[in-house]
């Protein structure tokens, strides 16, 4: 039986849509992160989890029960807020204990169940300090502690990780990954940061505009998009809108003619290729000519924006070694784009998305 069960799950705010026929099984120890732009519905989805939003149409199901109208502090759920909603004028202590608290247990109890809590994110020698006495990270751990004390079937996390630095926040997620696999909570978590989402989740929900586009593992999402969307959102990709003729050559709408793979049927398309998918080489005459107009070094990547015909490619690769002639390139080279048509993947046209967009 799914731990965490949503049916047909919906919530209108008066004409607008917020979340549509939301559709997810979280099973019993798995994380699923739930991805998408800012307004796509993520967080609106897990409020009415947490039960601080009221859905409009639709069931959640805990373990089996239904617990679709019951009140927040009757769920069985524990919560992380974005901003960490820590009480500034309660010790640590006493800030994870609020949620046993209002479950009115014994005060031993409550001491027993705060103290372990504290000793899970490692914070149990810090029990008496006031949040603004912890840095960033710290306060972040309270927030956790609060809601593990009480020991939920379903573990709850609203963007946990943003108001951290660059650096702090890789090291928090993969502490909150280990702990989630250590106690086998089950977990489900908003993020607009697909790194986050890559590296944390068993499996992810790509949701835009009120509603789920694709569910599958980082893998799935990676290398066999749904759509455009998926394809543009989780990694990067370029994508090119055109049209495949009987003849099974993709013309793009800008007048290039690229090969696909033989099994893409006739019609309006979406030409969807990874940048690491793409080889360069220095000259015209290989491939597809092109010209450079920017080159961004990232250390253990190399990105070259090429341009075709007036199009953005993006290219990215390892930097190249000193003797490699890619070294000497810059802007405003002429190069050539080649790549395996097996990369190429094929997507449905979709108007109304923002698909064909500059990676």
């Amino acid at each position: 039986m799914a731990q965490l069960k949503l049916s047909n799950l919906a919530k209108h705010f008066g004409t607008a849509v917020a979340v549509e026929h939301v559709d997810l099984e979280v099973r019993d120890g798995e994380l699923v992160a739930l991805l998408g732009p800012s307004g796509c519905g993520k967080t609106t989805t897990l409020r009415m989890v947490a039960g601080f939003v009221a859905p409009t149409a639709g069931q959640i199901l805990i373990g089996g029960k239904d617990i679709t109208h019951a009140p927040p502090y009757a769920r069985d759920t524990g919560m992380v807020f974005q901003s960490y909603a820590l009480f500034p004028h309660m010790s640590v202590a006493q800030n994870a204990a609020f949620g046993l608290e209002m479950r009115r247990m014994g005060r031993a109890e409550r001491e027993q169940g705060v103290l372990e809590a504290l000793k899970l994110v490692k914070l149990d020698h810090l029990a008496e300090r006031l949040p603004r006495e912890l840095s960033g990270g710290q306060q972040q751990r309270v927030a956790l502690a609060r809601a593990l004390a009480v020991n939920p079937s379903v573990f709850l996390l609203d963007e946990p990780l943003s108001n951290l630095d660059a650096k702090l926040r890789s090291e928090v997620r993969l502490q909150i990954r280990s702990l989630q696999q250590r106690l086998g909570l089950t977990t489900l978590i908003v993020t607009h940061d697909q790194e986050e989402a890559l590296t944390m989740a068993d499996r992810l929900v790509v949701m835009d505009r009120g509603k789920v586009l694709q569910v599958g593992t980082a893998e799935e999402l990676y290398e066999r998009p749904a759509n455009a969307f998926v394809a543009g959102f989780v990694g990067r990709c370029n994508l090119i809108s055109g049209f495949v003729d009987p003849d099974g050559v993709f013309r793009t709408d800008w007048g290039g003619e690229f090969a696909v793979p033989q099994e893409s049927a006739p019609g309006k398309a979406i030409f969807a290729l990874r940048p690491e998918r793409v080889a360069l080489r220095p000259g015209t005459g290989h491939g597809i000519a092109g010209r450079i107009s920017a080159i961004t070094y990232l250390g253990s990547l190399s990105e070259y924006h090429v341009d075709v015909s007036g199009n953005s490619f993006l290219v990215s690769m390892p930097p190249p070694p000193n003797d490699s002639p890619l070294r000497c390139l810059k802007i405003g080279d002429h190069v050539s784009l080649i790549w395996d048509v097996a990369a190429v993947r094929m997507l449905p046209f979709e108007p109304s998305s923002n698909q064909g967009e500059e990676p």
